[in-house]
């Protein structure tokens, strides 16, 4: 029982250590694509405001399959509560595909309502923005225990990745449909 333990902790570490450069390097992407203007005039041969349509898109696929997800493990149906996530992980992987594609080619759009509007849309994309940060991590460390059936850890994370991704997947799509009068 001794060796079952320590070999738990150990692939626990792995765990760890996989969902701190899987951070690094997501997030360390994001940040480099955010403070500049894209590469070249943007001129790729087709329109590039279709990529965001396409990450909202992504988004919401992502919100369909975590809210299956949940609907599943709720109801103890661990294989296709499994499958869920593995569509949300598809489509989140694809959202961040267009979204780097797009912050690469692009320079960014800013928003140009005004008044009270405005300020939702800012604290819409503040809140998004920080737990959009802090869900790639807790969304990592979730999977690869839940694919490990380290059980008691995945469901004390899951806790928290389960609403904060909800979240960030959610307000992905009301920021692009606040901000895509201006592209």
């Amino acid at each position: 029982m001794r060796h079952y333990e320590e070999n738990q902790q150990a692939n626990d570490k792995t765990n760890v250590w996989i969902a701190v450069i899987l951070t690094i390097v997501v997030n360390g992407l994001v940040t480099v694509l955010f403070f500049m203007d894209g590469f070249g005039d943007g001129d790729v041969g087709f329109d590039l405001t279709i990529l965001p349509m396409m990450n909202a898109i992504f988004n919401s696929f992502t919100t369909v399959f975590l809210l299956g997800a949940l609907f599943f493990i709720l109801r103890k149906n661990v294989t296709m509560h499994r499958r869920f996530i593995y569509a949300a992980f598809t489509s989140t992987g694809l959202f961040l595909i267009t979204y780097v594609t797009y912050h690469g080619l692009a320079e960014s759009t800013t928003y140009g309502g005004s008044g009270w509007l405005a300020g939702v849309y800012y604290f819409i994309l503040i809140t998004h923005i920080i737990l959009a940060i802090v869900i790639v991590p807790l969304a990592v460390l979730s999977f690869l225990r839940g694919i490990k059936f380290q059980i008691t850890k995945h469901r004390k994370i899951a806790r928290w990745t389960m609403p904060l991704w909800l979240y960030v997947s959610i307000t992905g799509v009301l920021v692009y449909i606040m901000i895509s009068p201006y592209y």
